[in-house]
């Protein structure tokens, strides 16, 4: 393969539609939660992955976990769950089975802000497709984001 081949170009040309419509609609949300209630996008995600753990077999998730489902590293993760504790917004403490292990859960007040934050969340991530949809060149991406399911 060579760096004119049709193919790789085709798949360079992809992975930059992909990339900017990525930054289109991170940017977009980022605004909306920064201005309505302080809130970065990966502070939203990781609270509402934090608040979908539940108590029973595997229901708490370990830091690891918490840092492939926000898609940052371990150590960003832990100062990024440092800064919400130091907020109030989230809680830690052992596991007590393993005590090596250290869970983390979210407030009250977490839970609160998570909840007013959605419907930002959902409206700004609507705008920014809608934007998004009316390039030619993002039109079928965002039409493939609007019907991806997370597999569970």
């Amino acid at each position: 393969m060579t760096a004119t081949d049709p193919a790789l170009t085709a798949l360079a040309q992809g992975w930059c539609a992909l990339s900017l419509l990525h930054g289109k609609i991170e940017s977009h949300v980022e605004r909306a939660l920064q201005a309505k209630h302080g809130l970065s996008v990966r502070e939203y995600s990781l609270l509402d992955v934090l608040s979908r753990q539940h108590d029973g077999e595997g229901g708490h998730l370990q830091m690891k976990q918490v840092a492939d489902a926000v898609v940052l590293s371990q150590s960003a993760t832990t100062r990024l769950v440092t800064r919400l504790e130091d907020r109030g917004l989230l809680s830690r403490y052992l596991c007590p089975t393993d005590r090596r292990g250290i869970y983390t859960n979210v407030s009250e007040s977490g839970t609160q802000l998570l909840a007013e934050a959605r419907p930002t969340n959902d409206t700004a991530l609507r705008e920014a497709l809608d934007e998004a949809a009316q390039n030619p060149e993002l039109a079928p991406l965002v039409r493939v984001v609007e019907t991806a399911r997370v597999p569970v």
